[in-house]
């Protein structure tokens, strides 16, 4: 084992700073190791369930927070403390976001640093780690559209720096000159695994002229050397707008989490960090300096202390959380003021693809703050042309051709709602949205229920199978994220229906996925109003009526319905399309099922665990009594998506179905 060559912690080469600043930043580090010190008695007494321990690292996050502005986002991890504190959050308030009290930010429903805060311009992270980079990219792109000479700062660790996202959106960075300060903490393990075990570049740092980007190496532990270089590197970026990358030396001293221990650290390891902890040293060169004395700093750890003690108190004082099923529902998703536009009376005969363009472009106009981003939608005008035009009208800077990194540009859009401004990100094809899967599931979705924090985002999924294209562009995946709370999962069928629902998309605060089935994109046309209008969300539309037999679908399954009902002549045909899916118009549904006591539910989706199931399954807990039949399902084959013509003929449903609707008349 090869212990670090520097012995001592040297303060001389950094002269610029006052006694009475010296002063400060001695007690803005001693403040989080004493909050650390009380809530590691508080674990073990059972008072808080978890802590992360930032004990050694201190100087990184006072550094940090104290080389920003006081209205300049920070994204930090568990052991930022510092953050926390030198942003002078009530101390009330963290402990009783530690001890899930509704005090907190999260009203129970998170715990540790899981959270955010606009109030003192603090993003909180996910378990998840890597997206908050990209959501730093995000703040960052909105502060250079508003023209604010502004910067954000994120905190990874080490181990961080191996996830996708951590690449992903150094490279967003680099190639759109954000101003994203990217501090890696390098503590020396990544829960139990050492650092040689983690990666072979020498320094971190180096990968930083990988994307082209300026790095450098700074001793994590000299609070002096932190800040100083800090400054002249924020003062740089915010003149001139472009990312940097940091590596701060230091150590994790204590475990992952405490439950984990540090029996995997050799004792002379931690023999030799303790020697170099930001505190002790630091104090005693102000001790030798006589800045400081035996009296002030009893008089700082008194004063803490007393602090602690009393928003402690406070904290404990408060009543366990409770909550009521309606509270909890009510909090999924920010309230959206439905205001409902009517179509104008001049209409004209489009193509579905173009009811999509037509609403873009009329959102862009209502929309200042809209922002596209996609992979070849600029200039190139999107695969399927649908953006051709923006560019020229709309500029570079809200028409934005994305690298090929689907999770730090959905995660880019967070960072914009963050900043209040909306986003809209095109997936070339749906099934590419695995590639982001975890940003849309794990930080859209849950953002608002666990911190108050809309995710303002529009994510266009063209989709569907039928046009011979195989298994990785014609999935139709809506039950990837309909069974996701926080969601909202929108499948039209008509141009009228996509252009009026996708306006109301991009007004609706929440999460949309807006799925455009792509074998209707040129095969289906209607009379559509040249204006400006929207539809509800959450609202079926009555294709046909009929006291018969109910056939509830969406997407190109109310095309097959309909063609199929015309050829067998049939007469009395509840036809009803979703149209949306989450949220589900349940009373459409039930106002259909009581009508015909017949029902049949058909979707392009493989069968198993598709939202059919879930719909016939609704069905039959509650409107048992009115069925005269069993609720039939209809859906593709439970395999991936065949390309050979005969062979994709065969995994849809299509045919089935007309079976099935033969046979449930005839139940």
């Amino acid at each position: 084992m090869n212990l670090p060559q520097e012995e001592k912690i040297d303060y001389s080469p950094y002269k610029n700073f006052s006694a009475e600043e010296l002063l400060n930043l001695y007690r803005s580090l001693l403040k989080p190791r004493l909050i650390e010190e009380k809530m590691l008695v508080l674990l073990r007494q059972g008072k808080i369930s978890k802590w992360f321990s930032g004990i050694g690292q201190e100087a990184i996050a006072i550094g940090v927070t104290s080389a920003l502005q006081e209205d300049e986002y920070i994204l930090p991890m568990h052991r930022n403390l510092g953050v926390f504190t030198q942003r002078k959050i009530p101390l009330h308030q963290l402990f009783a976001q530690w001890q899930g009290k509704i005090a907190g930010f999260t009203k129970g429903r998170d715990r540790s640093f899981h959270f955010g805060t606009n109030e003192y311009k603090i993003v909180g992270m996910i378990s998840h780690l890597g997206p908050q980079l990209g959501v730093a990219d995000g703040i960052a792109l909105a502060y250079k559209l508003k023209n604010e000479k502004k910067i954000t700062a994120v905190f990874t660790g080490e181990g961080g720096t191996s996830e996708g996202d951590f690449h992903e959106a150094l490279n967003i960075a680099s190639v759109w000159d954000l101003p994203v300060l990217f501090c890696i903490e390098n503590n020396g393990y990544g829960l139990s695994t050492p650092v040689s075990e983690q990666y072979r570049c020498k320094d971190l740092a180096n990968r930083g002229a990988a994307y082209g980007m300026e790095a450098h190496i700074i001793n994590g532990n000299n609070i002096l050397e932190v800040i100083s270089k800090l400054r002249e590197i924020t003062a740089e970026m915010r003149e001139n707008p472009k990312p940097v990358l940091v590596e701060f030396k230091t150590f994790r001293r204590r475990g992952h989490e405490e439950a984990s221990g540090t029996k995997y650290v050799p004792r002379e390891l931690l023999s030799f960090w303790e020697q170099k902890d930001p505190i002790s040293n630091f104090r005693e060169f102000l001790l030798q300096q006589e800045i400081l004395n035996k009296a002030i700093q009893q008089e700082y750890e008194a004063e803490i202390k007393n602090e602690i003690e009393e928003n402690l108190e406070l904290a404990l004082a408060e009543p366990e959380t409770v909550s009521s099923t309606s509270n909890e529902l009510n909090d999924v998703f920010q309230y959206f003021n439905y205001q409902e536009v009517t179509p104008s009376e001049k209409k004209e005969e489009i193509r579905f693809i173009d009811a999509i363009s037509q609403s873009i472009d009329q959102s862009m106009k209502r929309h200042d703050k809209l922002v596209l981003m996609g992979q070849d939608i600029a200039e190139y005008g999107g695969v399927f042309k649908i953006t051709e035009g923006f560019l020229n009208k709309y500029g570079k800077e809200r028409v934005r051709n994305t690298p090929i990194c689907e999770s730090a540009v959905i995660s880019a859009a967070m960072g914009l709602s963050i900043s209040g401004m909306k986003a809209m990100v095109e997936m070339q094809f749906g099934d590419f949205v695995s590639s982001g899967f975890n940003a849309v599931v794990n930080y859209l979705a849950k953002a608002y229920y666990r911190w108050g924090q809309n995710a303002d985002v529009v994510i266009r999924m063209p989709c569907g199978a039928g046009v011979g294209a195989g298994p990785f562009h014609s999935q139709t995946n809506e039950a990837w994220f309909t069974k996701t709370p926080g969601l909202k999962v929108i499948y039209p069928a008509f141009p009228y229906d996509a252009k009026g629902l996708l306006n109301s998309a991009f007004n609706d605060p929440n999460p949309v996925l807006f799925f455009e089935h792509k074998a209707l994109y040129r095969s289906i046309r209607q009379e559509v109003p040249t204006a400006y209008y929207t539809l509800p969300l959450g609202k079926a539309a009555k294709v046909k009526s009929g006291k018969k037999l109910s056939v509830i679908t969406y997407g190109a399954g109310i095309h097959w319905a309909m063609e199929i009902i015309e050829e067998l002549n049939l007469k009395e045909i509840d036809l009803i399309d979703l149209r949306s899916l989450q949220p589900l118009d349940y009373e459409s549904i039930e106002t259909s099922v009581k009508k015909t006591g017949k029902v049949i539910v058909l979707t392009e989706d493989s069968l198993f665990g598709s939202l059919a199931s879930e719909i016939a399954a609704y069905i039959q807990e509650n409107l048992f009594e009115y069925l005269d039949a069993p609720v039939y399902r209809s859906g593709s084959l439970d395999t991936p998506i065949p390309f050979a013509k005969n062979l994709e003929n065969e995994y849809l449903p299509k045919h089935r179905f007309k079976k099935q609707l033969q046979n449930l008349i005839e139940y």
